[in-house]
């Protein structure tokens, strides 16, 4: 019984966590949600060779709900770029598709590797990043940003971030304010996590060693503790977003990256 109210308190613990990082940071939330799911499946004993798949998957399915109460509050305040998601909507979504087929014939090792690498390198560019550190003043148009937008919709859906810190680093070498980058990345999370969450159903289906309540790689039981706590969460985090400086923000979303990758990198010892 113990253990029971513990892994539910890791579960409504990740999911204000998750909440409040979706609001200020503009990510899904997947960084925070991807390792406590890891340590709660790995304590009820699921299958080594499908862990991994089944946090990704179970993550991307709680971004849903808390990338878009992200997304319509930044929104609100008029920090999203619309012509930037309209922009990049279709390479995304191709991106996720090519993603989770990635993800059907790689095993764990492959996923966490993507993981800590990736998070390390943003880490690196927002603990380091000068103003001087520029790549133009103006987005590039296509065909550079759909070749961008395949590879943030790929790797999104392998990380289970939401895109949000792909687009954040892009817009920041341009020139663009951190909090007009947060504003615009949310938007990014409902159709990397729509299709994502849909894909790994498919990419899951039938697999054996997977715990009861899964759809594919995703826990249905996960998500439904998870997603009411976060949406409530999401809020907090945008409110703090628009109350703190530019260079406050980026370190603290370097700090949050840094912790992801040495924690991923940890597990591949």
């Amino acid at each position: 019984m113990g253990e029971l109210v513990a892994l539910l308190a890791m579960l409504l613990g990740g999911g204000l966590v998750m909440g409040v990082l979706a609001g200020l940071l503009g990510i899904g939330g997947g960084g925070i949600m991807v390792p406590i799911l890891y340590e709660l499946f790995s304590a009820i004993g699921v299958d080594e060779a499908v862990i991994m798949h089944l946090c990704v998957g179970t993550s991307l399915a709680v971004i849903m709900p808390t990338s878009l109460r992200s997304f319509f509050l930044h929104r609100s305040r008029g920090a999203a770029d619309m012509d930037i998601i309209r922009s990049m909507a279709l390479p995304v979504v191709a991106g996720v598709v090519i993603g989770t087929l990635v993800a059907r014939y790689s095993n764990t090792t492959i996923l966490t590797a993507i993981w800590a690498g990736a998070a390390t390198m943003m880490s690196i560019k927002m603990f380091f990043g000068r103003e001087s550190w520029k790549l133009g003043d103006e987005i590039p148009g296509n065909p550079g940003r759909a070749l961008y937008g395949i590879f943030i919709g790929a790797i999104s859906t392998l990380m289970s971030i939401g895109g949000g810190a792909f687009v954040t680093m892009m817009m920041t070498l341009y020139g663009r304010p951190i909090h007009q980058a947060v504003g615009t990345s949310s938007g990014f999370g409902p159709m990397i996590a729509i299709p994502g969450t849909l894909g790994f159903i498919w990419a899951g289906w039938g697999v054996a060693g997977l715990p009861p309540g899964s759809l594919g790689f995703v826990s249905i039981l996960s998500a439904a503790i998870i997603v009411p706590v976060s949406v409530l969460a999401a809020p907090l985090g945008v409110r703090l977003a628009h109350g703190i400086s530019r260079r406050k923000l980026e370190l603290f979303f370097a700090t949050f990256l840094a912790i992801i990758a040495v924690r991923f990198f940890w597990t591949l010892l």
